[in-house]
């Protein structure tokens, strides 16, 4: 009789332990979620802030590459156009 105690007793402990684990896997999916949202805005920022990283570092060698030649930059409407003399 005390073996089958023993066992009884051994599966509600397994059970409190799987519904705990249930309980943290529930509240470890939220978090991820959550996460994941924050992880992508993230890399949508670096992205953007790449980008425009980028495109400045572009502009800049063309005004030296231009300067270097003797030229100087004139902007226009919506361009930059280098002018040599």
């Amino acid at each position: 009789m005390t073996d089958s105690n023993k066992l009884n007793t051994k599966k509600i402990d397994t059970d409190n332990t799987a519904d705990s684990q249930i309980d943290r896997a529930a509240v470890n999916s939220q978090q991820v979620s959550i996460k994941s949202w924050s992880q992508k805005l993230l890399v949508v920022i670096l992205c953007v802030a790449s980008f425009y990283g980028g495109w400045k570092s572009y502009e800049s060698n063309m005004v030296n590459e231009c300067t270097a030649n003797g030229g100087q930059m004139v902007e226009a409407q919506k361009t930059m156009m280098c002018q040599l003399s």
